[in-house]
């Protein structure tokens, strides 16, 4: 996911996609545990994509208080 597509999306729907990423996440943590997981760099890339949606909403959330 790049950022120029999240920076495209509202508050809202960033806030649906961040929810999405972390149900990823924690199934993809479960499947590594369980020794299920194909591709372990997958783990990384939604780390990543959570940390960009969070960067984000802290953004629009500045923008709104000024």
């Amino acid at each position: 996911m790049k950022a120029n597509k999240v920076r495209e999306m509202n508050a809202t729907e960033l806030t649906n996609k961040l929810n999405d990423l972390k149900k990823e996440l924690f199934n993809l943590k479960f499947q590594h545990a369980t020794n299920q997981l194909d591709n372990p760099q997958r783990i990384a890339a939604v780390k990543k994509d959570i940390a960009r949606v969070n960067t984000i909403l802290r953004e629009l959330e500045l923008r709104e208080s000024k």
